[in-house]
């Protein structure tokens, strides 16, 4: 109870420093270097081209005009914080893409920050009597969202599970696989794909790291669990800033899927990226439930999750089980910062962002089961995405803390958690 108790504390108080999403979100840059950047994009007509963009200072006065490039993309340095209007010109959008609001935007630029512009598009796809539907597209959106989830819970569960550690650095290996991908992609010049099981190779390397050079040396001290928490909140910091000064504060694409255009399934819309990322999470996804169920190793890892002493006690190498758990973990969330980097772009607290959500799919399912980790990420990518249509967009991650405190006071075991007598 005062681990949950601890738990919930420190989720609150991430949910209150998270950026809304990729395409708002507030990242950190070295001083001197404000800007404001957004991207112009719908569903049906992909990136937009070509819009004339002018940033002004409060009292009127020009700072700079851009485009926005072949990726819809813009950007504009400024000479320091203050308060700043963006317009962008109307008459350059293209034909069936209109304003939903005003062409202008107000926005405060603290020093040192890179602040995101949202520009409200529409391009008459989800107007009634044809097209999208809204609650139809908002589901399967938050079923691909909540995949996404579940592929970095499942590792960061059977961690908890098999050592009892509430890992908050576990969203770093997010975002190292969506890095690695990207630097391998893009510098390197490699196909994404094995682009993708590069970066999955690292994020295993780096799993097997965290557990051989940290977590094992500090249980062998007899490190509190409390105290490997606060050591995790650490360690999340040190590599979180650490990708900022490599990878820079901005958002990057991968080379080969930039500008999709979004393909009409009726009810919906989707791109090519998200459909591929869909069935390659839901495939990998039915992989490690057969190999938890069927073989040699998966049965060990049950086993050491239920009960490590007599796991122990039956000639299983604990260890080792713990070892194969971190690699796996490492690469299973490395594979979701990959896939979350072709929608969301790559950025470099992708994965801090993603952190509350996991923690929400874990705890919903079962602490410490990888089923629930699932059955729960997947409820929670559809509640926060579904959640948008009563509640403001930029509050969304919000409404999956909520859900996480409503389940924990109904159901404290978490969906497929087992109740445990405690005294």
């Amino acid at each position: 109870m005062l681990l949950r108790l601890l738990l919930l504390t420190v989720l609150g108080g991430l949910a209150l420093t998270l950026a809304p999403g990729a395409a708002s979100a507030q990242t950190e840059e070295p001083a001197g270097t404000e800007q404001v950047s957004g991207t112009l994009r719908t569903n049906a007509s992909g990136p937009i081209e070509g819009v004339e963009v002018v940033v002004t200072t409060a009292d009127g006065a020009e700072v700079e005009t851009a485009e926005t490039d072949e990726n819809g993309q813009w950007a504009v340095p400024l000479p320091g914080p203050g308060q700043y209007t963006v317009t962008i010109d109307a008459e350059d959008l293209p034909e069936g893409v209109v304003l939903t609001g005003e062409n202008t935007r107000t926005v405060t630029v603290d020093a040192g920050r890179n602040q995101g512009v949202i520009i409200a598009l529409s391009d008459g796809s989800r107007e009634a009597g044809g097209g999208t539907v809204r609650w139809v597209q908002l589901l399967v959106e938050g079923l691909r969202f909540g995949l996404l989830i579940a592929m970095a819970a499942v590792g960061l569960s059977l961690i908890f599970g098999t050592t009892g550690l509430t890992n908050f650095a576990h969203g770093e290996l997010v975002t190292i696989g969506a890095i690695a991908a990207w630097f391998i992609n893009v510098q390197g010049g490699v196909p994404l794909v094995p682009a993708a099981l590069i970066a999955m190779v690292i994020g295993a390397g780096v799993g097997a790291l965290n557990e051989l050079a940290i977590w094992r040396p500090l249980r062998r001290r007899g490190t509190g669990l409390v105290a490997a928490l606060v050591i995790s909140i650490g360690l999340s910091l040190l590599l979180r800033y650490l990708y900022q000064i490599i990878f820079g504060g901005g958002s990057e694409a991968y080379a080969d899927y930039r500008g999709q255009r979004a393909v009409d399934y009726g009810a919906f819309t989707m791109t090519n990226a998200d459909l591929s990322s869909i069935v390659i999470a839901l495939v990998v996804l039915l992989l490690v439930a057969v190999m938890l169920q069927r073989t040699k190793i998966g049965k060990a890892m049950r086993a050491v999750a239920d009960n490590r002493d007599l796991a122990a006690s039956s000639g299983i190498n604990v260890n080792r089980v713990i070892l194969v758990v971190w690699m796996m973990g490492g690469a299973l969330a490395a594979l979701g910062g990959v896939l979350l980097g072709l929608s969301d772009e790559v950025q470099w607290d992708m994965g801090f962002r993603l952190l509350l959500l996991m923690f929400a799919g874990v705890t919903l399912g079962g602490l410490g089961t990888a089923y629930g980790a699932l059955v729960g990420s997947i409820v929670v990518g559809v509640f926060v995405q579904m959640s948008t249509l009563v509640i403001p967009n930029d509050v969304k991650y919000v409404g999956g803390l909520l859900l996480l405190i409503v389940i924990l006071i109904v159901r404290p075991q978490g969906i497929l958690g087992s109740r445990v007598r405690v005294g």
